[in-house]
């Protein structure tokens, strides 16, 4: 099966977008949603967080991994990447790639949580492919919590997201990075406060394509997936605006599985 980790309830945007691409792979999905959300925590923590998350998709059978995390595969994905013998997937890389390709100016905005921008994991990789671009980043702290709380349709969002954007908004970027996977919850309210001429790149989307052409290339690993067309969604929290948040990603409820915070390196 495909594991699909995640560090609270956002990247359930990646598992969508997966289930739709690759309707017939089993997929169990992990979202870390006790300790959610990871963007203010040090990247100690993180890194431990993610290898014991590790750990339970792949005792679970998981035989390729997609961190659909934009803070845990900007601080963690090397270390993981290194101790697993599994195909792991981050969503950094597809989306600069698709933003590279698309901008016209080359001139680029990332916004995500303050761990991803301080990173500069984004900016990095936009400059080595593209070194006279110009780069501007925001961090949108309470975003992620936002999204995690169900207050997609809150006025007060909407007003937070205007004053984040507002930075790269001046700069007159042509392409925005959404580097967080929590955003494409609220993706019409962050084009609507940058401005239509701008492009948005999904980290969800872009990760899932990319999934989907290793697959194409790599058969020798495809054939290790299971395909009956099942989907498991497990979290270290169980909520209700978090299944809320969910129904509304899905455009259907799913069922939500509870493991324990701290045994979740184990089979529930």
């Amino acid at each position: 099966m495909i594991g699909i980790l995640d560090s609270g309830i956002g990247g359930l945007t990646v598992a969508k977008t997966i289930t739709d691409l690759l309707p017939t792979y089993d997929i169990l999905y992990f979202g870390d949603t006790a300790r959610a959300p990871y963007g203010a925590r040090s990247a100690r923590t993180i890194i431990d967080d993610t290898i014991r998350n590790m750990d339970f998709l792949t005792g679970l059978g998981a035989k390729m991994v997609v961190i659909a995390c934009s803070t845990t595969s900007s601080v963690a994905y090397a270390h993981v990447a290194e101790k697993f013998d599994v195909p792991v997937f981050e969503v950094i890389s597809p989306a600069v790639a698709s933003a590279v390709e698309t901008s016209k100016n080359q001139k680029f905005g990332v916004i995500g949580t303050r761990a991803t921008i301080e990173s500069r994991a984004c900016e990095k990789q936009i400059l080595h492919l593209r070194p006279g671009a110009k780069v501007f980043s925001a961090s949108g702290p309470l975003l992620t919590s936002l999204v995690e709380e169900g207050w997609v349709n809150k006025p007060e969002t909407a007003m937070i997201v205007k004053k984040y954007l507002h930075p790269l908004k001046v700069r007159q970027v042509d392409t925005l990075i959404l580097a967080c996977t929590h955003y494409p919850v609220i993706k019409n309210i962050i084009q609507r406060k940058i401005g239509k001429q701008v492009t948005l790149v999904d980290a969800s989307d872009t990760v899932a394509a990319h999934v989907a052409r290793f697959l194409e290339k790599h058969p020798e690993i495809d054939s290790q997936l299971t395909k009956n067309g099942s989907a498991r969604f497990v979290v270290s929290d169980l909520t209700a605006h978090g299944a809320r948040t969910a129904k509304a990603i899905f455009k259907k409820n799913i069922s939500l599985e509870l493991v324990a915070a701290r045994a979740s390196s184990k089979t529930p």
